[in-house]
């Protein structure tokens, strides 16, 4: 009987020992908060490489972010829009005729990465992109 009395008493301290170092480790909001903004406003250079399907193997573009929107101001048809937040997660749309193709990611001070996936009406392709801060 004795057993039974404490095993609940055991469960509660596990459970405000849990709680208690939860909250020394966990970061709060504010410490969140205090992340340094990167501007990522400027000429960037990304490779975009197909991993699978039969897109051509690697397409390289120079964009440019400002204010947040990236732009492409090239002149071989591609459209290349979308958004980078302040703390430089990549949200981008690419079309060149019936393709089109979409990207996130994240950036860093000088360089960023992540994923893509397009079709077309023959064909459906995806993969990775890598970019680095020109200038």
């Amino acid at each position: 009987m004795s057993s039974n009395r404490w095993r609940p008493r055991a469960v509660v301290m596990v459970v405000a020992t849990a709680a208690t170092l939860l909250s020394v480790t966990a970061p709060t909001d504010a410490a969140r908060m205090r992340v340094p903004r990167v501007n990522f406003d400027g000429p960037w250079s990304v490779v975009i490489v197909t991993d699978y399907g039969s897109c051509d193997r690697a397409y390289r573009y120079g964009v440019q972010i400002a204010n947040g929107q990236v732009f492409y101001r090239g002149s071989s048809g591609v459209n290349i829009y979308g958004r980078v937040s302040p703390r430089g997660q990549v949200s981008v749309q690419v079309q060149q005729g019936n393709q089109q193709a979409t990207g996130t990611g994240q950036l860093t001070e000088d360089s960023g990465e992540g994923r893509w996936s397009g079709a077309s009406p023959e064909r459906q392709c995806g993969g990775h992109w890598i970019a680095e801060r020109r200038g």
